[in-house]
């Protein structure tokens, strides 16, 4: 059974516990809070042909079915490969699922995740599904970025935002998934996570922590002249992309605050505070204006995917870095 996170217990009452449900729900909200699981544990409440207490019964034929991974009115529609596309033709797939009568006799159920990751002739031909789902058909859809989707999708479905859980609350479920990690340890984590737990434990899988050390010692001998930007981005290879551009677009974000307040307690984490407060005495503010749109629309083409030359794109990022001490 998908797992329960204590985050989601009131909106799993209100979602799970209503009388009639409704053709289509987006579940939204940021990547690592449980969406996938309150989707899956929905799902399997949905299918259950004796659910107690809105919960599955984890015993019945559908729930033996679907826990085998061969429930006849199951349909799950996501990237055929990682951070690709849902192509137009697994939607046509899945349009014909939809028109079938259910061989259970109970309800259809589908999952598609992540929503956003359709392409536009995929998006289309799922409007009619949506629009007038056939028998007793419940699809969940599942996005990390709702502002990507057409607006006639969104319409067309019961809109759901999925709570982020209080720091306190991710804290203490951390401690149980982390347990060998320190205290300082999952609160920096869930920092880098954006305050999602599951990304954090999902960065901590990836070395995270050992990544942005990397990184931070880079950026320190760049500004020092010690290395070069072409040095330095050939030996970021391994570290994602995504999380290059996030971290650079925080750092520049925290300049800029820093040079408007002065407030020594929002200068982040404590491993480029210096840092900080130096690019922030050092730089002028249209230079970090200038450089915060440029790595903001750099990192929108990441997220599209788009083919980028992943060396020349690090160079240039840090090329303008590099720039930024000296007021002129």
């Amino acid at each position: 059974m998908a797992e329960a996170y204590p985050w989601q217990d009131g909106l799993w009452q209100q979602l799970a516990g209503r009388a009639q449900h409704a053709h289509a729900y987006l579940l939204h909200g940021p990547v690592g809070i449980g969406k996938r699981a309150l989707a899956e544990r929905l799902m399997a409440s949905l299918l259950c042909q004796r659910p107690a207490d809105s919960n599955a019964c984890g015993e019945c034929k559908s729930c033996l079915l679907l826990k085998a991974g061969s429930h006849p009115d199951n349909y799950v529609l996501e990237p055929e490969e990682a951070d690709k596309a849902i192509k137009v033709d697994q939607v046509r797939d899945l349009v014909s699922f939809v028109v079938q009568t259910s061989q259970l006799g109970g309800r259809k159920v589908v999952l598609i995740e992540p929503v956003e990751s359709m392409n536009i002739n995929a998006a289309n031909a799922l409007l009619k599904s949506l629009e007038e789902p056939s028998g007793d058909t419940v699809l969940l859809l599942v996005s990390h970025q709702p502002s990507r989707l057409l607006p006639t999708i969104k319409s067309r479905c019961v809109q759901q935002a999925c709570p982020l859980p209080s720091e306190a609350m991710s804290l203490q479920w951390l401690a149980r998934a982390l347990p060998d990690s320190t205290d300082e340890e999952r609160a920096q984590l869930l920092t880098l996570a954006a305050g999602s737990p599951l990304a954090a434990v999902s960065l901590q899988a990836q070395g995270v922590r050992e990544q942005r050390a990397l990184v931070v010692d880079g950026v320190k001998k760049l500004l020092k002249q010690q290395q070069s930007p072409t040095q330095l981005a050939e030996g970021w290879n391994a570290i994602p992309l995504l999380l290059l551009f996030d971290w650079f677009c925080d750092w520049s974000s925290l300049v800029l605050r820093y040079q408007l307040t002065e407030d020594e307690a929002g200068l982040g984490l404590a491993d480029m505070r210096k840092v900080i407060q130096y690019l922030a005495q050092k730089s002028s503010q249209e230079k970090i204006l200038n450089i915060q749109d440029w790595i903001l629309a750099q990192r929108q083409k990441v997220l599209s995917k788009a083919n980028l030359n992943r060396v020349l794109l690090l160079e240039a990022l840090l090329v303008q870095w590099a720039s930024l001490p000296g007021r002129n």
